[in-house]
């Protein structure tokens, strides 16, 4: 009878916290949406030349639909194989600009790799050294990643002017303050008890990190690399609109001059890569974890 009692208790006691984050979620978004002018009534022009109101997202969509219909070039089974060759005619431009997004995304991972695993110990609560040396982590950890890649682009476009290097030192330091982040609360979900018999046999700071907690990390490490890599091929993509190398000034070139049908194959470029390179490290991942199971 009384396990009866407590459980209907707590069943209210839930459906009250329920019903409460409920309203408070539902006014948020209801906060969100005007803010966003998502209720927005504006006027549009109709076929017969007449204005009339329209809710904001009515009205934006068929444009939307526009839009997209520009960039689809006109294909037909006829003339596939010339349509396509029309379509990708600056493939060998692009081509080399692709190879530099990716070189510029590898490059980058690698400095955010090593920038973000060695901040990545002392930004940990369970791994400081001291509260000092935590918090000054945290904060450096902090800015690199608030900061968008592409302000740190233009700043380093400013510094070194237009090429790759400014999209390296950007989207590196931006990885570095990510992967900082995700590495540290990695580590803070590690067994201590390695690094305390490290510590019992004389072992330094360093050595407790070295032979205690990089071993029970390093598979996290490895997923989140792959996963962050991936991530920088888009960026890398991106951040050339503002002079920061790779297949961005394209983009931008596509969009000056209206060439629409070109965005739809930078596109499909971009799509292929992500997909490809999304394929390699899942392969990756699976073969260093089942070459983990067997030892």
């Amino acid at each position: 009878m009384a396990f009866e009692q407590d459980f209907a208790r707590h069943r209210r006691r839930a459906r009250r916290v329920f019903a409460a984050v409920s309203v408070v979620l539902a006014v948020l978004f209801l906060l969100t949406a005007e803010a966003s002018n998502f209720f927005k009534i504006t006027q549009v022009t109709l076929a017969d030349g007449s204005r009339a109101e329209r809710w904001v997202i009515g009205a934006g969509l068929p444009r939307l639909g526009e839009y997209i219909a520009k960039t689809i070039p006109d294909l037909g089974w006829a003339t596939l194989g010339g349509d396509i060759a029309t379509w990708f005619a600056r493939w060998q431009i692009w081509a080399v600009l692709l190879l530099e997004t990716i070189l510029i995304a590898f490059m980058a991972t690698v400095l955010g790799v090593i920038g973000g695993f060695i901040l990545s110990f002392p930004a940990s609560r369970n791994l400081a050294p001291n509260r000092w040396i935590l918090w000054l982590s945290r904060r450096y950890l902090e800015i690199a990643r608030t900061v968008p890649e592409l302000v740190f682009a233009l700043i380093f476009v400013f510094c070194f002017g237009i090429g790759p290097m400014a999209g390296v030192l950007a989207i590196g330091l931006h990885t570095a303050g990510a992967l900082g982040k995700l590495y540290s609360e990695a580590n803070e979900n590690i067994d201590m008890r390695p690094l305390d018999g490290v510590k019992a046999a004389g072992g330094s700071w360093s050595d407790m990190i070295r032979y205690g907690a990089v071993p029970q990390v390093l598979p996290n490490v490895l997923s989140y690399t792959l996963l962050r890599f991936e991530i920088n091929v888009r960026a890398s993509s991106i951040i050339g609109y503002v002079g920061a190398g790779g297949l961005g000034q394209e983009f931008r070139t596509a969009m000056s001059y209206q060439e629409y049908t070109d965005l739809s194959a930078l596109f499909v470029i971009i799509l292929v890569t992500v997909t490809v390179i999304d394929r390699l490290s899942e392969m990756l991942r699976h073969r260093v974890i089942g070459l983990e199971a067997r030892a």
